[in-house]
């Protein structure tokens, strides 16, 4: 399903990383010290493939900008 603007939508996968990131929360919250491993290694993966999504869609967005190049953060 494409949003309002002609791309495509985001709300699935935002809901999908806020998910993550309360599920990473309540984690932590009850974890106790050393953290679970297998965990550590999940949330190793999800952030990979965040960081990974994130320099994909960050190419197909400046793909429809003028110089092809995707605008630095003002934060």
């Amino acid at each position: 399903m494409a949003d309002e603007q002609g791309g495509p939508s985001l709300n699935p996968t935002l809901d999908d990383w806020l998910h993550a990131r309360e599920e990473t929360r309540r984690h932590l919250r009850s974890a106790v010290t050393p953290v679970d491993a297998a965990w550590v290694q999940r949330l190793s993966d999800l952030l990979e493939t965040e960081r990974s999504w994130q320099d994909q869609y960050t190419d197909l967005i400046a793909l429809g900008i003028q110089d092809g190049r995707f605008p630095p953060s003002n934060r």
